[in-house]
């Protein structure tokens, strides 16, 4: 299910959010309603983790991680790093990483196996990225946009790119993902889906202005739509049987 919120007066959720199969991370806000929304969510599966990165709120598009680590600018101070450790769990490595291109949120997109890079990207994060994420890297452009982290979101399930993203380039990366794409927008027609939203393979959080055209896009292409449909539909028969079998006996 897709789920609907913003922070403060801004629907770009993904700045403020960064959400894995593992933790999710949310910038430090005027207000706790945002904060609420992630752990009434989340927190019965993963830990929900106030943060900043360089004394910064927008830790979703300075930081990028999957359910196997975290990395963060060379910005992020010491004191910061040492509570995204105490707080993160223990399987999850948090690294910080001497990259130019600093908000990694915008220049990489991953989910569990593969990474998408900004083609710039130094050797050595690019190995750091295979290291600690455990994924395969591959340097790419997105609808000709070199920005992936913001024009792309991907899981382990599906993934949405920019919408001028032409076929070709759609089938080239899906091969290379290993899951389905579809072109999109979310905020009643933005195409920064990384700014505009945060997902794992179990829900997606989007921001205010969604349409809910939009919000079925991304309910079918992330495979959310399904889930509370099929947990209710077997919660039904399974009452169905435990009556038939009352009456039976």
């Amino acid at each position: 299910m897709a789920t609907r919120c913003s922070f403060e007066n801004s629907h770009e959720i993904g700045v403020f959010a960064a959400l894995t199969n593992s933790y999710c991370l949310t910038g430090i806000g005027g207000s706790e309603n945002f904060y609420s929304i992630f752990e009434a969510e989340m927190s019965d599966h993963i830990p929900v983790i106030h943060a900043t990165v360089a004394g910064c709120r927008f830790v979703g598009r300075t930081t990028v991680g999957n359910r196997r680590g975290l990395l963060v600018p060379n910005t992020t101070t010491d004191l910061e790093l040492q509570h995204l450790r105490n707080s993160l769990p223990d399987k999850v490595v948090v690294q910080r990483i001497e990259e130019r291109l600093s908000a990694l949120g915008n220049i990489i997109a991953t989910n569990d196996h593969v990474a998408l890079v900004h083609p710039d990207i130094d050797r050595e994060t690019e190995d750091v990225i295979a290291d600690v994420l455990g994924v395969e890297v591959f340097r790419q452009t997105v609808g000709g946009q070199a920005l992936v982290g913001s024009y792309s979101k991907f899981t382990n399930q599906g993934g949405m790119v920019h919408p001028r993203t032409t076929q070709e380039d759609m089938e080239e990366l899906s091969s290379l993902l290993q899951v389905p794409l579809l072109a999109g927008t979310v905020n009643r027609g933005s195409d920064v889906l990384g700014g505009g939203m945060v997902v794992n393979d179990w829900s997606a959080f989007v921001g205010l202005d969604t349409t809910s055209t939009e919000i079925g896009v991304v309910e079918k292409i992330f495979k959310l739509s399904g889930r509370g449909r099929q947990n209710q539909q077997s919660s039904i028969v399974t009452t169905m049987r435990s009556s038939l079998i009352d009456q039976l006996s």
